[in-house]
């Protein structure tokens, strides 16, 4: 698309609603307005005005124009910080207005762009609305569709409930632990195979050992409280046994345990479940433990490249309630392979087994992934849409809520990924490290701490990203130490 830019240089902002509506678009902003040669569009800013800043969009394609215009009172543009965001939103806003026009439907979540719109609910429900005038808001002012604006409040409400749950100092835990038996068609993730890079691990979980170590260390000389452990990945229990207990027992002889509400594992490949290493993870602490098959359809994990079939799945499942702990499940919409029907069934299945948390994700098409590069066949976004609403009415009327919810760039047909919840199972660690409400502190490869304060102030550590990198660099350990330690000696 052909991009002129006047009175802004919001940048950023004008390519992400384009993209949001336009996915096979590309910026180009070599301008003209011949609309017979492709998509033109210039976004125009005024605040010149006496009482309100104006932004204006106009798009032109074969001959054809369309006009949107967005405005905002110009006494709200107060401090930097209200004012970029305020001026973003107006030309996001008459960017949408300007392409109604030439959209064959509207998108379900309207003019929004982030990758957090529960912040947005939970704002307003923070400002005294209720749930039915937050949503409402979504609706008129964003374009957001009537079912996600109440998805969205809903997630808002659990996401304040656990905020107002919270005491200084709390924080949360993430190990994370990059290997895989195989690696999924969808995945971009940095994760090595087990069986190409079993002779990193050792030399891994030594390394994530003297990291927990250190970390414990600092988290008691400041004097913060874990409330949440999530050890994920990759499929940690794609670990040897003696490996992964070797490393969960370093955390419970680290860190006070006591005042943990979740302890939670990821087995997502249930072809690494054994009742061995689940007794492992229960006698070291963790009541929470993730099964993700993605599909229930052969077909479909094969074409993903899932080495366990759906029968493996169920033995998994049944190998966790006898332990005790609560069970999570995902899957995935939009499978290479799949089919409204076939997702259906998925669906339908593991409500059979009660699971405490379903996380419903929508394939997101990221570069790196054998779909991407491989041009797999993937559902288009009126089947993904089919799937994605059987699954909110399926869940609702099952008694599921929706506690989490987020979106991603290059998901299928712009929806998101949500997680639903039975009453009194909401992911604490799901909800802070989505909606920023605590510090999160990474361990192991590719682990991103996240720092929060008080005052909203976040400021971010990465951990090495590949197994090799995190072991030859533990310089970088002391490093993140000392960050931590400067966050919270300037307040955090």
């Amino acid at each position: 698309m052909k991009l002129r830019l006047e009175g802004h240089d919001c940048r950023f902002a004008v390519e992400q609603i384009m993209l949001a509506l336009f996915p096979n678009e590309r910026p180009d902003y070599d301008y003209v307005t011949d609309g017979r040669i492709g998509m033109s569009a210039l976004s125009r800013l005024n605040t010149g005005g006496v009482r309100y800043a104006q932004a204006t969009t106009v798009l032109r394609r074969g001959g054809e124009s369309k006009r949107g215009v967005a405005r905002v009172c110009k006494e709200k543009l107060t401090d930097k910080l209200t004012t970029d965001r305020l001026i973003q939103q107006i030309i996001k806003q008459s960017f949408y207005r300007a392409a109604a026009g030439f959209l064959e439907a509207a998108p379900v979540w309207g003019s929004l762009t982030g990758i957090r719109p529960v912040k947005l609910a939970a704002a307003a429900l923070e400002t005294g609305a209720d749930k039915k005038s937050a949503a409402k808001a979504l609706i008129s002012k964003y374009y957001v569709s009537p079912e996600r604006a109440e998805m969205c409040t809903d997630a808002a409400q659990i996401s304040l409930e656990v905020k107002r749950s919270l005491n200084m100092g709390d924080v949360a835990l993430y190990i994370g632990v990059p290997f895989c038996p195989t690696r999924c068609a969808y995945c971009s993730f940095v994760s090595n195979s087990v069986e190409k890079s079993f002779g990193l691990i050792e030399p891994f979980a030594d390394t994530l050992i003297s990291e927990i170590r250190a970390l414990a260390e600092t988290v008691r000389e400041l004097d913060l409280r874990v409330i949440a452990i999530y050890i994920g990945g990759g499929t940690p229990t794609a670990l040897p046994a003696e490996i992964l207990e070797k490393a969960m027992l370093a955390v419970a002889e680290s860190f006070d345990l006591s005042l943990v509400r979740e302890y939670t594992v990821e087995a997502g490949r249930p072809d690494t479940v054994t009742r061995r290493k689940l007794e492992i993870v229960e006698r070291l602490g963790a009541d929470r433990i993730c099964i993700n098959p993605q599909s229930m359809s052969a077909e479909v994990l094969s074409a993903i490249g899932r080495g366990h079939t759906p029968e493996d799945v169920l033995s998994a499942a049944e190998l966790v309630r006898r332990g005790g702990a609560a069970l999570n499940m995902d899957i995935i919409a939009g499978l290479p392979g799949d089919t409204p029907d076939g997702f259906s069934a998925t669906l339908d299945t593991l409500m059979g087994l009660r699971p405490e948390n379903i996380t419903v994700h929508t394939l997101s098409l990221k570069k790196g992934s054998r779909v991407m590069e491989g041009g797999m066949a993937v559902p288009g976004g009126e089947d993904v849409a089919g799937m994605l609403g059987y699954a909110s009415r399926r869940l609702r009327d099952g008694g599921y809520g929706p506690y989490y919810l987020y979106r991603q760039k290059f998901i299928s047909g712009g929806f998101e990924n949500t997680g639903w919840t039975l009453a009194g199972y909401e992911g604490i660690y799901n909800i802070c490290m989505m909606e920023e409400h605590c510090t999160v502190l990474a361990l192991g490869g590719g682990g991103v701490t996240k720092l929060v304060s008080p005052g909203g102030r976040i400021e971010r550590i990465f951990n090495a990203k590949y197994p090799r990198e995190y072991i030859m660099h533990t310089d970088k350990i002391a490093d993140k130490i000392k960050r931590i330690k400067d966050f919270y000696s300037l307040g955090g």
